[in-house]
């Protein structure tokens, strides 16, 4: 890796409405967002960072939380007009691919609550390992609860903790710039009407590279049908030619999304909410 002049890049898009039902500051989207802040930048403990901060359709008042917390030689601010969670992931892309102030990028959203000085150990273990592509924080339910998540997977161990590969994530993830660029393309057609999950599995040749399960799908799954056809419409090229890549997900979590129903397994974070 070339020298860098921080650790990490972040670009945090955020909305000042509330997404799901989260599990706590339900009718609050304010407090919800300084909570989830506070614990990102506990959890980055000493690294240095630099932060774009695309702010959709936000009163002032947001962009007043995220100086109360960050220091502003580190941070930009980008206002755009309600663009939405498509086209403020495009932003996102354009920014970290862009961007030469570190190798090492984060695409981060409003609504994910950290454990401390956590964060690190991804990084680290990136550095660690050459067949880690992507790492999310979030070890979502999903991977033990829905069928799609039922295949082979492999297994790290790293700094106290396991990681294990994973089909798809949501789209608060870890990677490199390196990666970013190579792939920016395939993530681009979620600014297209393209499915999170159609283009994880494009990345990552799960379930989708078989055609089979199209039928399959048809009879017990027909949310799963129309990810795999829209995997197929928008990221055809990549199923076909492209380079097979490793996504990790953090076991137990460094983070969870702040959705009641779908909050990481095996931690109690109720309990982690009222310390805070």
């Amino acid at each position: 890796m070339n020298e860098s002049k921080y650790d990490l890049a972040v670009a945090y898009r955020i909305y000042p409405k509330v997404s799901k039902k989260p599990p706590i500051f339900a009718d609050d989207k304010y407090k919800l967002s300084e909570l989830c802040l506070k614990s990102f930048i506990d959890s980055l403990g000493i690294l240095k960072v630099k932060f774009w901060i695309i702010l959709d359709n936000c009163p002032s008042e947001y962009e007043e939380l995220f100086k109360k917390y960050i220091k502003s030689e580190n941070t930009e601010f980008i206002n755009l007009p309600g663009l939405g969670n498509p086209g403020t992931f495009g932003k996102q892309i354009e920014l970290l691919s862009e961007q030469n102030d570190s190798e090492f990028v984060y695409f981060a959203e409003d609504d994910y609550f950290y454990l401390p000085n956590q964060f690190s150990l991804m990084i680290d273990f990136i550095k660690k390992n050459e067949d880690v592509h992507f790492v999310t924080p979030y070890n979502h339910p999903d991977y033990y609860e829905y069928h799609i998540h039922n295949y082979k997977y492999d297994v790290k161990t790293d700094s106290g903790k396991n990681w294990r590969t994973g089909a798809t994530t949501c789209m608060t993830f870890l990677t490199t710039k390196s990666i970013l660029s190579e792939i920016k393309n395939t993530f681009r057609t979620y600014t297209k009407n393209n499915y999170d999950t159609s283009l994880w599995l494009s990345l990552t040749k799960y379930k989708l590279y078989n055609p089979l399960n199209l039928i399959k799908y048809l009879f017990i799954d027909k949310r799963m049908m129309k990810v795999f056809i829209k995997g197929w419409i928008h990221n055809w090229k990549q199923l076909l030619f492209g380079k097979k890549w490793k996504l990790w997900v953090a076991v137990p979590s460094i983070a969870t999304h702040m959705d009641s129903r779908h909050l990481a397994p095996s931690i109690d974070w109720f309990t982690l909410f009222n310390k805070r």
